[in-house]
């Protein structure tokens, strides 16, 4: 076993550090959602914070790690005899984005079920980390369906299995941690609100801490163990912190000014629900104990806030997190604390190895590298990995838009305008059944959803229908010898279930940016109706890219990514002007489909063309502007790609362009009133039956 890297050994990461070890000294506050950059530390940090926390007493050979003085009265291993029990480290189990809901919760034991007749159950990986922490990284790219497991586990406590015949309920209390690019897309709300805390974090932009990072990382990879051993005294010596923090947490007081401070501050944010004041509360209580007072004070519950609310306030999908610090110490202010009696002096401990007194915010933050312990071992290293430790990459494709110079001759380039308000779009799905990733939007063949039928397995089966099975089994069970009270199956006898669902689907929005779409007023609603169909593909789980033409050529600004708000700030920046290039902007969108299709082949796209349908220009491909661009919309639509044109022309007199278009790409021409779910059409012609309905009922009346 490769010897992990010290958690006190970690540069900088203040507030990182500081909501892992607050979880490590009150369970209760329900783990973190530690948000940042690649190379940032997060993932080392937390799989170092597992040799802090105590050992557990466990009820020797119960898979499930029953305490010996409290088992659990369900437990699938139960009942225990009292007894002796056995200790051993805490665990950290991590959570594999691909995992099955069979290796999250357990399972029947097929095998043993056919074979011998009996209902045996093995455990997942929520019984294993009960009593440890349950680690996620990439928690944003976890399936819907193991989310919707996590949610059930996290509050209640416990973890149901009930299926094919078995119904099993054991303990799952764990301390939840996830990591996260949010480049990568954004988390469910329900499950942002189950983590307790949420740290964003990023990359130090001070050489001297980055060379810091850079010397650890040498010196750990060059000699791992002798590292470690370097460390090993800051390590017991937050250790021996973290055990003194929780020994004096049931005596911490959390009065009643502490209190009307968490609710005004939770009302001042318009916080939803009542988990936000909980969980401040446990978080300044662990403040108060991690800096050794029996009292919560002003500032805990200021820093509580900074670390529990900015993922719980009310804000749209595209707005950064954060809290308005101004407002925070405003509300604050309100409730001055009372003069605190002085405490008396801690016993050895809590004060921790930094030499910091009450109101220390983490490890280490005296020293000069951010790490504990003052001044670190000469020959010490790294921060984190080396992909941890790299300097931010700048995506592909925002590079800066093309200056007015550049548009082609077609008119001077038009300032980026702000996008109409988003509304409710109409559901854009793609034809036919796909097999593509869990989402929201088209009908496809998924490993959860409804039970549509059963077939051979093929490859590996994942998904048992047990009763076509047996029903495949029976009629061979006299030839077969059968003699007990086990089923006879082979292996042509096993069926897959096969399940219909929904998929997540590429979305690729070609965007006009010319000097036709120029008006304010209209690329001002071009850009509402774009970022409305933004809000749809992240509520729907889909991927994203924009393209955009205009002047000589198209560009891609953002390439297809998981993280619907990084399309929506690019859009928000996209300035207009020049002549429109159709042909350049669909050739791009080809070439990006196709460069995708290999990167993810059961993906299926849906191309979305916001345009009123005009082609001036050919850029440098050469000859007409509007047969290139017919020639490569019918390209598109020989290779299957399901598209749609937002017809984006106004005006008395229609050219209706973009319904040619619409042919040629062979899908449907929507305007832009007519995306809308609530259509200003459909809304006219409901008032209208109305008043006539109206007018015939008087008219009768009259009679």
């Amino acid at each position: 076993m490769s010897t992990p890297y010290p958690f006190t050994a970690v540069v900088g990461q203040t507030d990182l550090r500081l909501a892992l070890l607050l979880n490590a000294v009150s369970p209760a506050v329900g783990g973190v959602l530690v948000r940042g950059e690649k190379g940032t530390a997060k993932s080392t940090a937390v799989r170092a914070l597992s040799a802090l926390l105590p050992q557990v007493d466990v009820v020797p050979g119960c898979r499930f790690s029953c305490a010996p003085g409290a088992p659990d009265p369900a437990c699938p291993d139960g009942p225990h005899e009292p007894g002796p029990g056995a200790v051993r480290p805490a665990r950290m189990v991590e959570l594999p984005v691909g995992a099955s809901e069979d290796r999250l919760v357990g399972a029947l034991d097929i095998e043993r079920a056919l074979a011998e007749g009996v209902k045996a159950f093995e455990p997942g990986l929520l019984a294993d980390a009960h009593r440890g922490i349950l680690y996620v990284d990439e928690v944003n790219l976890l399936h819907d369906h193991l989310i919707d497991l996590l949610l059930d586990a996290a509050a209640m406590g416990a973890s149901y299995v009930e299926r094919e015949g078995v119904s099993v309920r054991h303990a799952a209390r764990f301390l939840l941690v996830g990591t996260m690019n949010p480049e990568e897309g954004e988390l469910r709300p329900q499950l942002l609100d189950r983590f307790g805390l949420t740290v964003e974090v990023a990359a130090s932009r001070e050489p001297a801490q980055r060379v810091e990072v850079v010397r650890r990382r040498l010196a750990y990879e060059d000699d791992p163990a002798g590292f470690a051993t370097r460390w090993a005294g800051d390590e017991h010596e937050v250790r021996a912190r973290v055990v003194a923090a929780r020994a004096l947490l049931p005596k911490v007081s959390l009065g009643d000014t502490a209190l009307l401070q968490i609710a005004a501050t939770c009302a001042g944010f318009e916080v939803d629900g009542m988990r936000a004041d909980i969980v401040m509360a446990r978080t300044a209580t662990a403040l108060a104990a991690w800096a050794g007072r029996t009292e919560v004070r002003k500032e805990d519950v200021r820093q509580a806030a900074l670390l529990a609310l900015p993922h719980r306030r009310r804000r749209n999908p595209f707005d950064a997190p954060g809290l308005d610090e101004d407002l925070l110490d405003r509300i604050l202010d309100e409730f001055p604390d009372e003069e605190p009696e002085p405490d008396p002096d801690p016993e050895p401990g809590p004060e921790g190895p930094d030499g910091n007194g009450p109101g220390d915010s983490g490890p280490g933050d005296g020293g000069p590298d951010g790490g504990p312990g003052g001044t670190p071992p000469q020959e010490s290293g790294p921060d984190a990995p080396a992909s941890e430790a790299e300097a931010p990459q700048t995506p592909q494709g925002s590079e800066q838009q093309p200056s007015g110079q550049e548009n082609g001759g077609g008119g001077p380039e038009q300032a980026a305008v702000r996008a109409a308000e988003p509304f409710r779009t109409k559901m854009l799905s793609v034809p036919g059944l796909g097999e593509g990733a869990s989402g929201r939007r088209s009908r496809a063949r998924t490993a959860h959803g409804r039970t549509t039928g059963a077939q051979r397995p093929r490859g590996h089966l994942t998904k048992l229908h047990l009763a076509a099975t047996i029903q495949a089994a029976a009629p061979h069970q006299k030839a077969r010898g059968r003699s007990g009270r086990g089923l006879v199956v082979r292996k042509d006898d096993l069926r897959q279930a096969t399940r219909e669902g929904r998929e997540g689907n590429l979305v690729l929005f070609v965007v006009d940016a010319s000097g036709s779409m120029a008006a304010r007023q209209r690329m001002s609603a071009v850009k509402g109706a774009v970022l409305s169909l933004l809000l749809d593909a992240y509520q729907r789980r889909d991927k994203v890219g924009l393209i955009t033409f205009r002047g000589a050529g198209a560009q891609l600004a953002l390439p297809p990514t998981s993280s619907v708000d990084a399309a929506a700030a690019r859009l928000e920046q996209l300035p207009t002007g020049g002549r429109t290039p159709l042909a350049a902007g669909l050739l791009t969108a080809h070439e990006t489909l196709r460069i995708e299709r290999l990167r993810d082949p059961s993906r299926r796209p849906l191309l979305v063309v916001v345009t009123d349908g005009r082609a001036t220009s050919a850029g440098a491909l050469g000859g007409d502007p509007r047969e290139l661009s017919r020639r490569s919309a019918r390209m598109l639509a020989a290779e299957g790609v399901a598209s749609v044109v937002v017809d984006c022309e106004s005006g008395p007199v229609r050219l209706g362009l973009a319904g040619v278009l619409a042919a040629d790409l062979g899908g449907p021409a929507v305007s832009l009133d007519g995306l809308r779910a609530d259509s200003l059409a459909g809304l006219v012609k409901n008032v209208r039956t109305a008043v006539t309905s109206q007018s015939s009922h008087t008219n009768r009346r009259a009679a």
